[in-house]
């Protein structure tokens, strides 16, 4: 499967979630359903994937954690906020650097319209 079409079906499965359950929730509620959703649609994925920080050749548990890796190429860092802010897309990209990952979505469901609140992010 290529990243376009993993993207298409993380992007069906997160409206499917926001037209279920609208904005106003927590993010936790939005990441568990949306990993449902993505197993249902036959991805792979990583829960809170632990990213070890590498410097000088060690790699350090630092405590960090994308919110779903899927399919080992595609990082997904959910919010439930009024408007999503830079460090959010600072955030997701270094997740991206991290991991290998040159695809990455951020996704506010704190939106009216799912649409609004999507960032596609390419590295």
């Amino acid at each position: 499967m290529t990243l376009e079409e993993i993207g298409k079906k993380i992007l069906n499965c997160s409206f499917t979630v926001h037209k279920a359950l609208g904005p106003g929730l927590l993010e936790k509620v939005y990441l568990t359903c949306l990993a449902m959703e993505l197993k249902a649609a036959g991805l792979k994925i990583e829960v809170e994937k632990p990213i070890p920080v590498a410097y000088k050749g060690i790699e350090f548990e630092c405590g960090y954690r994308a919110d779903i890796l899927v399919e080992g190429k595609i990082i997904i860092e959910l919010k439930a906020v009024n408007n999503l802010a830079d460090v959010h897309m600072a955030q997701t990209l270094t997740y991206m650097r991290m991991t290998g990952c040159e695809l990455g979505y951020l996704l506010n469901f704190n939106t009216k319209l799912l649409k609004e609140g999507i960032k596609r992010l390419v590295l």
